[in-house]
């Protein structure tokens, strides 16, 4: 009953196997277009190079966490990250990676390190003044001199040819220094307004420490009923209304905030300077040229591995070798386009995954085909052996592949940034593998003629993969 429950399965009528496989092929071949346009820029999308591959500088800094809860180091160390990320863009770099590491010391202490790559830039003592700089907050009172004021409502009114040199200074002036800076807060943290009137809004609560306490409860006391705007690096984040004088080293800034506004605005104030003394640790200037040299080597690994198993399978498994080099081909073309589209951030270590991936990629082939020769030399038809093969294969195709897979998804969790960038290409490669090897392969395979050992006919000869037989 099981065997012609196989057979019915295997018996799918041509027109059928044709039509998958057509559809296949165009899928693969619009795939395959669009790879090769962005390899010859006839499109907008490119490979994201990584630095050892573009070019570019270096910087790695060790984390100061002497004096640090160890507990709250991995948290600091992020934001220590998104500061960082946020300051680089001024260099105008178009894929920067920032990215944190750990790692051993000469002390009983773990190092904590943060490393950022910056492909095209090559001035390194420009770099390092820029990212060592400190975020400037600070809190200015909006000027409400009548000059102000009558330049404001010219300005908004598009009246800008009948501002007064006075009026154009009072405007250029709208906000009066009071010095106190950001670093007299200590903290910042997200809470909700308790009011009838805005019950649940969320809020940012600030603590100063004494110093900006006092100057705190100066400025409240002197300047009811004004606005106190919040600078980060010239640039406005809120402008609350002094509503009474305010002690104690705490404030509440309400402004209509999001959650996620008054998150952002938090780390702002609590971390607009760096939360853990950094220090240069080393810099690295990589050359374009050695980048262009990994690629092209790269690249030329990649086609001399692809015709190694390419000629490997022809000998071996003769016209279902074929099949296989078709549905290996249609893996590389959907890697490529995954790539392209995730983005993959490509690296020498990706490379060097990516075509470890294509290796393994006809391992499942070589599982399928094995199964095939044994179904198909005990007389049964191809078509039926196919279906024998790809059923009784998967079970090792899925072992193996979640084995690799587990220790793959282990690099990229406790491995460094260049171990990581391998990993991931292996674990892309792993999971587009299994699709080629079920999906692509059992489409063309389809298409064999449905014959049997016993015909002894040319098709036959080179079905046969069994040497001497």
């Amino acid at each position: 009953m099981q065997e012609q429950e196989k057979i019915k399965k295997a018996g799918i009528p041509f027109a059928i196997r044709v039509f998958h496989a057509v559809v296949v092929a165009m899928l693969i071949g619009a795939l395959g277009y669009f790879a090769y346009g962005a390899i010859v820029g006839k499109n907008s999308y490119t490979f994201k190079r990584g630095l050892d591959i573009a070019g570019g500088t270096q910087l790695t800094y060790v984390a100061d966490t002497t004096n640090v809860n160890p507990t709250e180091v991995k948290e600091l160390m992020n934001v220590l990250r998104d500061v960082i990320e946020k300051r680089i863009n001024v260099f105008g770099v178009s894929e920067p990676l920032v990215y944190t590491e750990t790692g051993s010391a000469v002390s009983d202490a773990p190092a904590h390190r943060l490393v950022i790559e910056l492909p095209g830039v090559t001035d390194i003592d420009a770099a390092v003044a820029q990212i060592g700089a400190t975020p400037h907050l600070e809190f200015k009172l909006m000027n409400r001199s009548a000059e102000t004021v009558t330049a404001q409502k010219k300005y908004a009114e598009g009246k800008v040819d009948e501002l007064t040199p006075e009026e154009v200074d009072a405007l250029v002036n709208a906000y009066v220094v009071t010095g106190l800076t950001g670093r007299y807060v200590t903290s910042a943290q997200v809470g909700f307004s308790q009011g009838q009137d805005a019950l649940n809004e969320p809020v940012v609560n600030l603590v100063f420490n004494d110093e900006g306490s006092r100057l705190f409860a100066d400025i409240t006391g002197a300047h009811v009923g004004e606005q106190l705007a919040i600078f980060l690096d010239g640039q406005i984040l809120s402008a609350p209304t002094i509503n009474e004088q305010i002690a104690g080293g705490t404030a509440v800034v309400s402004g209509n905030f999001t959650l996620d506004g008054a998150k952002e605005l938090a780390n702002s104030l609590a971390f607009g300077s760096l939360p853990i003394p950094i220090s240069l640790a080393s810099t690295q200037i990589i050359d374009a040229t050695l980048g262009a040299a990994v690629l092209t080597e790269g690249a030329m690994a990649g086609l001399v591995g692809f015709a190694l198993i390419a000629l490997l399978l022809v000998l071996w498994y003769r016209v279902t070798g074929i099949v296989s080099i078709v549905a290996l081909a249609a893996y590389v073309v959907i890697m490529l386009v995954l790539v392209l589209t995730i983005p993959v951030t490509l690296t020498a270590a990706g490379i060097a995954g990516l075509i470890l991936s294509m290796g393994m990629a006809i391992d499942a082939n070589v599982l399928i085909f094995e199964r095939f020769k044994e179904e198909y030399h005990s007389g049964i038809p191809v078509h039926e052996a196919l279906q024998v093969a790809f059923e009784r294969a998967w079970p090792a195709i899925r072992d193996g592949n979640i084995t690799t897979l587990f220790a793959a998804v282990v690099l990229y969790w406790f491995g460094t940034s260049f171990v990581q960038g391998f990993a991931f290409m292996l674990i892309l490669g792993i999971l587009v593998s299994i699709v080629s090897a079920m999906l692509i392969t059992r489409a063309f395979a389809r298409l064999l003629p449905n014959i049997r050992q016993s015909d002894k006919t040319f098709i036959t000869k080179l079905l046969d993969a069994g040497r001497g037989k």
